[in-house]
Parts: C-alpha cells; structure tokens; sequence
C-alpha cells in the first residue's frame, strides 16, 4: 500500500474516464500508469475535485467505488482489481497489501550479438514499456511476471514475441528484416512504409554511402540509385556536383532538383555544404505522383533529406577521422625531346628550328638521348583528403539533443587548388506533453576554394587552359643548363593567339578564392487536435554569402604584361553576394482507421517561400603594386575601376495543396495529389499541378500465393501527374531597360548626349512554367522471403512550354523574345535487383545492381526552327557551335567533323619535288585545296560534295 506521497495534484474534472484521470496525474507527477486493459473495460466515468492534494487522497475514492487498488514502484503506479476475500466484503484500499512488482531485466541485441539501441520493448495486452539503451539493456516493473509476452521491435529487424513466465532476466535477438516492407520511406511531408508506397522513390544505404572519402553526399550518389545521374563539371575541388533525375527536362533552364533538407525547401543547395555524416536518410522522388506535392518546383525530381536527430538514452559520443587519396589523372602521351625538335624542324625549320634549337653546332641527333620535361607531371601532384566528425546525441524520453561538426580538408590534383569546409549543427526535440512538440536545427557551413579553373574562362585564348598550357610547352631547352622549370616562359615565341607561360610559376602565382557561409535554421511546432488529427507549423530561414576574389600578377597569364591580349595589367576582381531565403509551411494531417481494414491519410497545406538576393562587384586594372595583392584594390585610378556592378533581385510564393492517400489492407492503394502555386515571377500568379496514384500488392490475394507461393511480394503500380519549373530569373516576364550615356544618349537641344534609358529586351505577360507531364508504370517483386528483389520502372516524360527565344520581325526592333513554345520528351527504363546472397552468423553478404536507359528527344522548338545552336565555350571548330539541338534529336549533342586520319602521300599529285597536289577525288579538310599537305587532318565528307563544310557537321 503506498500513501504519503508528496506530489502536490490540482484537478477539477467531471464525468471523466479513469484512463483520462490517469493520463492528467502523470502529467503532474510524472508517475506513468500500468494496468491491463480489462481492469478498466467496465469502469465508470468520474468527478474528481482536488486541490493541493497528494496522490493516495486524488486516488482513493475513484478507485475504491471501482472496486480498484494501486501500488507504487519506481514512478510507477500498478492498477488492479481489488481482491474479493468473501462474498459480503470487499476489501478496502486501507486493507490491502499488495505484493511488490516484479523487476524484469534483458538486452536485445542482433545476430551478431551487437547491442540495439532504442528497440521498443512492450507488454503486450497493456500499455506498459520501454526501450533499449546504448548496450541494448532494458528493465520493466510488472505486477507478476506470469503470463507475460513481451513484443520486442526494431526499424529493420523482424518484430518478435518472447514469453517470459516466471523469469527475471531475458536475452532477445532480432533477426534482420530481409524483406525491407516495414521499412518507413520518407515522402513529400511525411512517411509511409515501403509496402504502401504507390509512388518511384529511390532510397539510399546511408550507412554505406558513408563508407566513401568525398566533399558532399552528391558525389557519392553516383551509381546508387537507378535514373539518377551524377556528375562533376570539371572534378576539381568544390566543383559543383549536378544532379539529373530521368534525363534533362529543360533546354536553357535549370535541370537540377528540388532539396528538401529537414523540411526545408532549397531550390539551389550546394551539396558540398552538407556534411554526409550528418545525414540520417536520403529519398529521391521520382515520379509525378511523388513530386507534384512540390508542385511548380517538382518537375526535375525531389531529393529529400534527414538530418540525424537526438535519441532518448545516455549520450553517446562519437569522433572519426578519415584520410584518403586521389591519384594523379592518367596522362595524355607527349613527345620526347627527339621528337619535338624533329617536329619543329619540320614545321618552321627557318623560324624556330635553326636559329634556336640547331644554334652552336647542334644536330637533331643531340637530342635522342635528351630526357625531357612532362609538364602534366609537373603541374599534378596526388590530392590528399583529410576527413573529421565529433558528435554528440542524447537525450530523455521529452528531450533529445544533437551536437556535430566536421572539418573537411581536400588538396586538388593540380597545384594549388583545394577545398576546406567547416560545419556544425545543433539540434533539439522537445516533448511538451502528450500533445505538444517542438523542435529546432541550426547549422553553419563555411566552404573555402582556391585554384584556378582547369578549362580557363577568363579569356578566348585556348592557351589559357591548365592543361593546354602544360601540353604546349616545351620539354626541353637548346641552352645548356637551363633550367626550365624556373623559366618563366617562352615570351620570344608569342603571337596574338599564341601565348606560352610556364604553366608551374603560373599557377603558384593564381590567386581565386571563393569563400560560401551558409546560416540555416528552421524550427517546428506539432501539436496533436486529436488523436487523429495534427497539425504542425514549420518555418525556416537560410542566408548565404559568398564572396569572390581573384588577383593576377605579372607571373600570372591573365595579369603577364607579355600576354598580347592582357590589356589590364595587373588587376583583381571582387564580388560578394547575399542571399536570403524565407519559408513557413503548414499543414493538417487527418488519418483515420475504419473497420474492414479501410485506412484513410489526408493532408492539406498552405504555405509561403520568399527569396532575396543582394551582389556587387568591380573589377581593378593596371594596379601599381601587386605585392599588396588584394590589399592593393584601391591603389588604383578612378579609370582603373572598371565593371561596377550592383544587383537586387526578389521574388515570393504562395502555395495551397493537398493529398489523399487510401489504403484497404495494404492490399489496394491509391494517392491523390493537387497544388496550387502562385509565384511573383509571372504576371499569371498561379499554375495548378495534379497527381494521381494506385497500386495492387498482388501477394495479398489468396489466389496469388496459391499459384506462385515462392514469390513473397508483388506490387504494380501506376501514376501520372503534372509538375512545373520554375527556375525561371526573377524578372524573365519583364521588360528589360538599361541605362546607356554612350550609343544610346540622346542629344537635347544639340548639346553632348546625356544618359538615356531604353528597352534592351521585351517581356511577356503570358510567360509561365515549362510543365512537365510524366507516366509512370512500376514493377516490385520478392522472391524467396523477399531475399532477391526486383524492381522495374517504365516512364514518360513530356515537357511542355518550354521557355525559347521566338523570332521577331525586324520591325519590331527586337531579334526575338522568350515564349513559351518547345516541347522534350523523356522516355525511359529502370531496372534494380537486390539480393541477400549470405546472412549467416557475422558474415552478410548482399549485392545491389541498377541500371537505367534513358532516351531524350526534342519534340518542338520555336516556331518554323529545326534547331538550335548553342556555343557554350569559346572551343569551336571552323566557326562551328560545339551543341546543337535538334528536333527528333536528344538536346546538347555535341557536333563536328568526323576525324577519317591524316592526309597520305597517295592522296596527291606529286608533279615536282616537294609539291603536293591534292588529286581531285580527294576531299580537302575545310581549309582550301591548296594548302592541304601531307599529314594534314583528313575529315569526312558527308554528303560528298568534295570539300568540308557545315553540311558535313
């Protein structure tokens, strides 16, 4: 019997129920109740008026008119019926002594004999449990351990009954969950098991993702998931990582996915700014039915992700570290110094060859056994990563924490470029009451890059390439004892297109650095109406600044006062952007169980997303001390200061939707989507973007398992819906005026032209999102208890309204304006296969396999147009754009000339010595019949006209 505890409780209530009673002292008191449910199955409500009272005076009366008694153990309070000692007596609160729990204690842990952490351990037949710590131990105190059946569960692993009749302690492992089927999928605002899942979403092993020494979780997608290609625009260092789900979806807007991280929305996310350690799962969303819940930000695939959280248990502390390797790029075979000096004496024998490396008596011999310099060696060293991660999560059953950080640090291939990141983040999950939670993240990025760009885009020189530079230059000198790496560079040899540095000294002396400081910090409120409906308000804000410097000295080949095309002398450039971001969603969640099996989940939204970006930049020339570097910007003349620029742009979003999901048994399933977005980018606000989704799990009928009992599981399933993009530039739908005080002024009264405003781009008031409308039929199969399984996914994606520049009449004085005119279709295969192929005692074995074909294809362009070119670096050939899009073709085929060898002696007329006539069967290359020699580059010609033109592209 316990009396005399202290808790003070306050209640006024009126015909309650017990439970209810029970639920408000816990509560106040923080006791937790346990009782079996049929010790309340007949009980009456209560009136129950207390104020300052202890527990023993709330508790006596409504128990004892219920014929009810209680004990007390370690906060927690045992409910049970009164025992009967005669017919004619009842025994009262007072006279009963009840005997004292029972302690039961175990540890669950997996097949391995690994502990678990936070494995559900429940009573069952009661409402009394716990769960596992960080060694996988747990106790329980229950009235008696007879008759007990605990039900121990785990995300992953197979739920399991043990019965533990007159035992104290008990030891339980849990076999893996090969199937996979209970498994939660996170979706768009929410989460649904596998099983019921009617959607494409590909999901990612982040533990094995983890495994990989990279910058950001991206890189390490590459090949995981099926229809979704990664890849890097150039490998070096904080390179951007692109993300591509089922194929391009737009010709001259972005093809980039949505991110969603913590349920935060970001349109342009670096993944480099997130540290992989931090991520507690990664879905990709695939398909229409999936993604149309983001509505106009859906079309080009979702990628959502979890960040880890805190957990109920003692806190666990975790540091790593990590180093890894990145091996030189093979090397492009060069010539010895034999060979290049033979070459030059055949090239320009009276330029170069004799006067330079023929000068004091030197033969092509004298340089057979000359070892020369590779500069690729020379400019490349082995890149170094070195990888660390400190975390710390813990927390009680109301309050869970995170704390982590990492350092990043990468040294490129190439000298003197490379990536530093730091990051931390901090979390915290609050339990109000039974109702109520809160929760807020926070976390800092700082990215810091240096080097110079492998493929240079600071001038039109090809020259001005890294890797071109270290091809052209020479591997030998024709002075004895140069040394030619500290030669600064063949500065008797430039031409206006020609200009040769010492690609070493150059790029030691690069100065580009970019630093990125990313705030993000987001919080949520759920509160729970009723027991099946919630509603939850989540609202967040991220900032980005970056900020870009470069400065070129006299050593550099954009600052050498060598370089013919350099007219800035030594300069620098400075520019700083910030970005501001704003999002507030809300949502209700209404689910509701109904008999027969029947299940609906329904959500409605309402949300808002602005986004603001400030950026300024200058450019400084010919300044007058390069020590100072950076430092030295405002050294320079007011004439100096060249390509000021300063920009502000804003737009803003509003957003309805809703989803209705319905599932009878896990056996039929069916999803409904619909939202509305209305964006400040177009002049028509609002577009409206619907789904829909069903799906049969086969292997719920009766007559299925009877014909194919070896398959386990099999699930078809359909979608189709309609998604836009709305990466579209803020003021795409307005008219453009630029301020001009040159061509543009206008002379008032015959004086000198003043500054004149004119229309450089007309707008569109009609302008909208390219959409995209996608089919998606899927195939899911298990075979042997889900050991082996199978996945196929045919789609089609057709994207329309395409945002092209359309040909205006000269008239007009305009060449074109964009439109909503094109048409691209996306039509491919997914296939995955995943097998456990061993799972015995500590060894497991699994293989995972995907592969995709996809087949992109130009329906539509502008109007009476049948291709578009596009020259996307100064690279080109005779004049020729490097891309082209075609229609009936797939976008950005690359174009030229098909290489068919090197011109032969047979291929010419030798009518004197010395003198090659390309014979007239012969084709010439493009550049004149009579300047084709021996050796020269033969191309193919297509259509068989004799000569190499654009019709032969």
């Amino acid at each position: 019997m316990a009396r005399g505890y202290s808790q003070n409780i306050t209640l006024r209530e009126a015909n309650i129920s017990l439970q209810q009673l029970f639920e408000k002292i816990r509560v106040q008191t923080g006791y937790t109740f346990f009782y079996a449910d049929e010790v309340l199955s007949n009980t009456k409500t209560v009136d129950v008026e207390a104020e300052n009272a202890n527990l023993a005076q709330v508790l006596e009366a409504p128990l004892k008119r219920q014929q009810l008694t209680y004990t007390i153990s370690d906060h927690t309070i045992i409910v049970k019926k009164v025992r009967v000692l005669s017919t004619e007596k009842l025994v009262t609160l007072a006279e009963v002594v009840a005997p004292p729990p029972v302690e039961i204690h175990g540890k669950v842990v997996d097949e391995h004999g690994e502990p678990l952490q936070n494995a559900s351990v429940l009573v069952v037949g009661t409402k009394i449990g716990t769960t596992s710590k960080g060694d996988g131990s747990f106790s329980l105190a229950l009235p008696d351990n007879k008759n007990v059946i605990l039900e121990v569960s785990s995300v992953g692993y197979k739920t399991k009954r043990v019965s533990v009749t007159n035992q104290t302690t008990v030891n339980i492992t849990l076999e893996l969950d090969v199937s996979g089927l209970s498994d939660v999928v996170v979706i768009g605002y929410g989460s649904v098991k596998k099983i019921d899942l009617t959607g494409a979403v590909g999901t990612v092993k982040v533990e094995d993702m983890q495994k990989a020494p990279v910058s950001s979780f991206a890189a390490a997608l590459a090949g995981r998931v099926a229809g979704v290609q990664v890849n890097s625009s150039d490998g070096q260092p904080g390179a951007g990582i692109n993300i591509m789900v089922r194929g391009a979806g737009s010709i001259t807007q972005s093809t980039a996915p949505l991110y969603v991280v913590d349920g935060f929305p970001i349109e342009n996310l670096d993944p480099a700014t997130i540290n992989p350690e931090d991520i507690e799962s990664i879905s990709i969303l695939k398909d229409a039915s999936s993604t149309a819940i983001y509505g106009s930000r859906g079309a080009n695939g979702v990628v959502l992700i979890n960040t880890k959280r805190g957990k109920a248990g003692k806190a666990e502390v975790s540091l790593t570290g990590s180093i890894g390797y990145q091996l030189k790029p093979k090397s492009i075979p060069m010539m010895s110094p034999y060979e290049f000096v033979k070459y030059q004496a055949e090239l320009e024998p009276t330029t170069w060859a004799t006067p330079y490396y023929f000068a004091q008596g030197k033969t092509l011999e004298d340089y057979k056994n000359v070892k020369g310099i590779d500069w690729q060696d020379q400019i490349t060293r082995v890149g170094v990563m070195q990888i660390y991660n400190l975390a710390i999560r813990g927390g009680t059953e109301k309050t869970k924490y995170s704390l982590s950080g990492n350092i990043y640090d990468q040294k490129g291939v190439i000298l003197n470029t490379g990536l530093k990141r730091y990051t931390g983040r901090m979390t915290i999950d609050q339990t109000i009451n039974d109702k109520l939670k809160v929760g807020i993240t926070a976390d800092y990025t700082e990215t810091n890059t240096y080097g110079q760009v492998v493929r240079s885009l600071y001038t039109p020189n090809a020259t001005a390439s890294v890797l071109a530079r270290a091809w052209i230059y020479r591997p030998i000198s024709a002075i004895p004892n140069e040394d030619l790496v500290a030669d600064e560079g063949d500065f008797s040899m430039i031409t206006p297109s020609d200009f040769r540095i010492n690609p070493v000294i150059d790029l030691e002396n690069q100065y580009q650095y970019t630093t990125n400081d990313i705030i993000k910090a987001n919080g949520f409120v759920s509160y729970d109406i009723t027991k099946n409906l919630t509603f939850k308000s989540q609202a967040g804000i991220m900032q980005v600044k970056v900020r870009n410097e470069q400065f070129y000295n006299s050593k550099t080949s954009q600052g050498s006062p060598y370089n013919p095309s350099n007219t800035n002398g030594i300069w620098g450039y400075l520019g700083i952007t910030d970005g501001r971001s704003f999002s507030n969603e809300n949502t209700l969640n209404y689910k509701q169980t109904f008999g027969g099996g029947h299940t609906i989940n329904g959500l409605v939204l309402f949300g808002v997303n602005s986004y603001k970006t400030l950026g300024s930049s200058f450019t400084d020339t010919n300044l007058p001390n390069e020590g100072k570097r950076m430092d030295g910007l405002d050294e320079s003349t007011t004439a100096s200061f060249t390509n000021p620029s300063i920009f502000n742009t804003i737009n803003t979003m509003a957003s309805y939707a809703a989803r209705v999901d319905y599932n009878f048994n896990s056996r039929y399933l069916l999803s409904v989507n619909f939202r509305a977005d209305g964006s400040s980018k177009f002049f028509d606000h609002w577009g409206y973007f619907p789904s829909a989704a069903a799906a049969w799990n086969l292997h719920e009928e009766d007559f299925f398992n009877k014909a194919l009992p070896f398959i386990s599981t099999t699930k078809i399933r359909v979608s189709y819906g309609s998604t836009g993009n709305n990466r579209v530039g803020d003021f795409a739908a307005y008219p453009t005026l630029v301020l001009n005080n040159t061509g543009q002024g206008y002379s008032f009264n015959n004086a000198v032209p003043t500054a004149a405003a004119y229309l450089s781009s007309l707008g569109n008031s009609k302008l909208q999102w390219e959409k995209t409308k996608q089919t998606d039929i899927g195939l899911e199969i298990g075979i042997f208890e889900n050991r082996i399984g199978f996945e196929v996914d045919l789609y089609r994606r057709l994207t329309e309204n395409l945002l092209l520049a359309a040909r205006l009449p000269p008239s007009s004085g305009f060449t074109s304006a964009t439109e909503n005119i094109g048409k691209l279709q996306n039509d491919g295969i997914e296939i995955t296969l995943n097998t456990m192929n061993i799972n015995k005692g500590s060894f497991r074995w699994e293989s995972n396999f995907n592969i995709s074909f996809n087949r992109n294809k130009i329906i539509q362009l502008a109007y009476g147009q049948p291709s578009l070119s596009n020259t996307v670096t100064y690279l080109s050939q005779f004049g020729q754009p490097l891309y082209l899009h075609q229609i009936g073709k797939p976008i950005g085929m690359m174009i030229g000339y098909i290489w068919e060898g090197n011109y032969q002696y047979d291929d010419f007329d030798n009518p004197a010595p010395g003198v090659y006539i390309l014979k007239p069967t012969v084709p010439e290359n493009g550049s004149g019949r009579v300047t084709v020699q021996p050796g020269d580059i033969k191309l193919r010609d297509l259509n068989g006209d004799g000569t190499i033109n654009a019709a032969d592209l």
